[in-house]
C-alpha cells in the first residue's frame, strides 16, 4: 500500500491522536509516554494551521502512519528556530518515509522562514541519529540524563540543522 505525504488537515485530528498514541506507549522514541487527551491533539492541530506551523503527516489506507512537525520558537529573538518533532509507526520505519516527513516539513519551514532547526534524540536511537545525520543534522552535545523514562535515566543527543533563507 503506498503511503502519501501532505500536510495536515483539521479533520485528521483523531487519526493523528491514534498514532501519536501508540508512538508514545512505545516509550522509545518521544519524550511523551502518552497522548494527551483527543480534544488538546485538535486544538493543536488547529492552532497549527492557523499558525502556518510546518506539519505534515504520511498517509497509508486513510490512516495517518507518521507525522512531522517543526514548532517555531516562542519568542521574537527564537522565531528563526523551530523545535522538530516527528513520529512513525513500527511497521513504517526503515522505508524512507521519514525522510520524505522531514523533506517535506523542512520545505515548509524554510519557506516559513526558519533558519535553524533543532531535535533532541535518545542517545540509544541509533537508526534516529542516522537519519537525521544523513539529513544535514550535527550534533552539538549530549545532555546526561535528557529524560528519564519509567524512572530510568536516558542521555539525549542535541542536533541542529541551518537552512539556507528564501532570501
Amino acid at each position: 500500500m503506498s503511503t502519501a505525504i501532505c500536510p495536515i488537515a483539521v479533520e485528521d485530528a483523531e487519526s493523528l491522536h491514534s498514532c501519536l498514541y501508540f508512538v508514545a506507549r512505545e516509550g522509545r522514541f518521544l519524550a511523551l509516554l502518552e497522548a494527551p487527551p483527543l480534544d488538546r491533539v485538535r486544538e493543536f492541530v488547529a492552532q497549527n494551521i492557523k499558525n502556518q506551523v510546518p506539519q505534515v503527516v504520511a498517509v497509508s489506507g486513510g490512516n495517518i502512519v507518521g507525522w512531522c512537525d517543526i514548532q517555531p520558537g516562542w519568542h521574537h529573538t527564537l522565531k528563526h528556530c523551530g523545535s522538530l518533532g516527528v513520529g512513525l509507526l513500527p511497521e513504517y520505519r526503515g522505508k524512507r518515509i521519514g525522510e520524505s516527513l522531514f523533506t517535506a516539513c523542512l520545505e515548509m519551514a524554510r519557506a516559513s522562514g526558519v533558519t535553524r532547526v533543532e531535535l533532541e534524540v535518545r542517545e540509544d536511537n541509533l537508526p534516529a541519529i542516522a537519519l537525521y545525520q544523513r539529513l544535514g543534522f550535527i550534533k552539538e552535545g549530549v545532555k546526561l540524563h535528557g529524560m528519564r523514562v519509567h524512572g530510568s535515566y536516558v542521555n539525549t543527543v542535541a542536533m541542529g540543522l541551518l537552512l539556507p533563507s528564501e532570501a
